[in-house]
C-alpha cells in the first residue's frame, strides 16, 4: 500500500498534469523509492525539495509550419521541457515521432535529470521533441520540418543553458540540419547540441555510446552473479543505434544475439544475428528488420513485437521504447531462466514486469542508470567543444567505461546504505536525487 508521502505526490501531480500517464509512472517510481531519503532527511520535507523537482522549471510547446515535396503545408508540434538546472545547463534528447506529445517528454525529462546526475557530469534535465514522424520522408522534407523546429527552439536553447541531443527519430542527419539552421539564427559556432559529426564538433564513440555503455553497466551486474558474457545467449529488442552497438559489444565479450526487433516484429536467428546486415538494413537502406530474413533463410520473423521475450535467452536488454516488457514478457524470461536484464530503452519494462525480475532474482538494471552511456559521452563531447580538441576514441571509450562503473557504485552503495541492497532500481533513484537535491537546498528557493 502507497504512504502518504507518495499519495499526497501522486494527487499533486495527476491533478496537475492529467492524462499523461508515463510522467505519472516515472514520477511514482522515484517517489516510491526516495521516500526514506525524506525520512532520514527531514529538511528535504520541509523545503518541498521533491514537489519542486516534479514541476518543470520550464516547458514550452509550439507549432512546427513546413512545406512537404508537394508544395503542401504541413503542421506538427514542438516541445522543450526544462525541468532541473541544479548541477548543470538542461540535458537531454529530441525524439520525433508520431507518439510524442507533452507527457512523453516530461516523463522523459523527468528521468533525465537522475540520470544526468547519475553520469558525475554537471548536467541538468531536460528533454524535447516532435511528433513529426521522419520515416518516409525525403531529405529535403526533413531539413524543412529540422529548420522551422529550430526556428522557434534556438531563442530557449544555448551551450551554458541547454543542449539537446538525439533520440529516437532523430540521428546524425536530424542533428546536422538542426544544428545548421541554430548557426545561422544565433550567428555564433558554438556547441549546443550534442551527436554533431565528427568534421565539425563531434565526438568519438557517441554513436556507440548507450550501446556499449548498457554491456558495460550490465558487465558489473554478471560480475556480481560470478559470470560473465561468454557463451551467454542475448535477446535485443530494437535495432536502432543502441541495440547496434550493445550487440556489437556482447559480441565483443563472447556473447551472442539471437533475437532483434523493430515497431513491426521481430527475428531470431539461432546462429547468432549478423550484425552486418542488420547495420546495412538498418542504417544504409532504412528498411524493416523482416528483410534479415531475406537473406538469411534459416532465420524466422514474427510480426509483432511483445513476443520477443518468449524467445529463451540467459540475459534480455529491451532497448526499442517505454513499457515494451509487460508483467507477462517478464514472467516469459523468468520461465525461460533469464538472469540479467538491463534497459537500453528509458522505461521500457512496467512496474509489474520489474516486480516480477525483483521477485524471481533476476538481475535487474534500470534505464537511468544502465542507458546513461548516451548522455555521459554528450557530456564528454560538450567539453571536447569547449576545449576545442578531440579525443581519440581508446580514450572516450575508457571514460565512458569509467564513467558506467562510476553509477554502478553509486546505485549499489545508495541502495545499500538506505536497506535496499542489490535492489538498483532504488539505488538509482537514491543517488541520483541525493545530488540534486543537495544542490537544490544550497541554492535557495528558485
Amino acid at each position: 500500500m502507497a504512504s502518504q508521502f507518495v499519495e499526497s505526490i501522486m494527487g499533486q501531480v495527476t491533478m496537475r498534469n492529467p492524462g499523461e500517464t508515463e510522467f505519472h509512472q516515472a514520477v511514482r517510481e522515484v517517489a516510491e523509492s526516495i521516500e526514506v531519503v525524506i525520512q532520514k532527511n527531514p529538511a528535504f520535507a520541509k523545503m518541498k525539495v521533491f514537489e519542486r523537482l516534479v514541476e518543470p522549471e520550464r516547458q514550452m510547446m509550439f507549432r512546427v509550419p513546413w512545406l512537404d515535396d508537394k508544395g503542401q503545408v504541413q503542421v506538427n508540434r514542438g516541445f522543450r521541457v526544462q525541468f532541473s538546472s541544479a548541477i548543470g545547463p538542461y540535458k537531454g534528447g529530441i525524439r520525433f515521432h508520431p507518439s510524442v506529445y507533452l507527457g512523453i517528454i516530461k516523463f522523459l525529462g523527468f528521468e533525465q535529470i537522475f540520470k544526468n546526475a547519475l553520469t558525475t557530469t554537471p548536467i541538468g534535465g531536460g528533454k524535447g521533441g516532435s511528433d513529426f514522424d521522419p520515416k518516409g520522408k525525403s531529405d529535403n522534407e526533413v531539413m524543412k520540418f529540422c529548420q522551422s523546429f529550430m526556428s522557434e527552439l534556438f531563442r530557449h536553447i544555448g551551450s551554458d543553458t541547454d543542449v539537446p541531443a538525439g533520440d529516437i527519430g532523430v540521428g546524425g542527419r536530424e542533428v546536422g540540419f538542426m544544428f545548421g539552421q541554430y548557426k545561422r539564427l544565433a550567428n555564433c559556432y558554438t556547441g549546443v547540441l550534442t551527436g554533431k559529426g565528427l568534421e565539425w564538433g563531434g565526438s568519438l564513440v557517441r554513436t556507440e555510446a548507450t550501446g556499449y555503455g548498457l554491456v558495460y553497466f550490465v558487465t558489473r551486474m554478471l560480475q556480481d552473479r560470478k559470470t560473465d558474457w561468454k557463451g551467454k545467449r542475448v535477446t535485443v529488442s530494437g535495432s536502432g543505434n543502441v541495440a547496434i552497438y550493445a550487440v556489437q559489444k556482447i559480441e565483443q565479450l563472447g556473447a551472442k544475439c539471437i533475437a532483434m526487433s523493430d515497431s513491426n516484429g521481430y527475428i531470431v536467428d539461432e546462429a547468432g544475428i549478423n550484425l552486418n546486415t542488420v547495420k546495412r538494413i538498418k542504417e544504409i537502406e532504412r528498411g524493416r528488420i523482416k528483410d534479415y530474413v531475406g537473406e538469411h533463410k534459416k532465420a524466422k520473423y514474427v510480426e509483432g513485437c511483445s513476443g520477443i521475450w518468449t524467445v529463451p535467452c540467459d540475459i534480455a536488454l529491451p532497448s526499442a521504447t517505454q513499457n515494451e516488457v509487460d508483467e507477462a514478457g517478464a514472467k516469459a524470461l523468468v520461465k525461460n531462466k533469464c538472469i540479467a536484464v538491463g534497459e537500453g530503452a528509458n522505461m521500457p519494462s512496467t512496474p509489474e514486469a520489474i516486480q516480477v525480475f525483483q521477485d524471481n532474482g533476476v538481475s535487474f538494471g534500470p534505464a537511468k542508470a544502465a542507458n546513461a552511456g548516451g548522455v555521459a559521452t554528450s557530456a564528454l563531447e560538450m567539453c571536447q567543444n569547449s576545449m576545442r580538441l578531440s579525443w581519440t576514441f581508446e580514450e572516450v571509450d575508457k571514460r565512458l567505461n569509467m564513467i558506467m562503473n562510476a553509477i554502478y557504485d553509486q546505485c549499489t552503495q545508495a541502495a545499500e546504505e538506505y536497506g535496499m541492497k542489490n535492489n538498483l532500481v532504488a539505488g538509482a533513484n537514491i543517488a541520483g536525487f541525493l545530488k540534486v537535491a543537495k544542490s537544490m537546498m544550497a541554492q535557495g528557493v528558485v
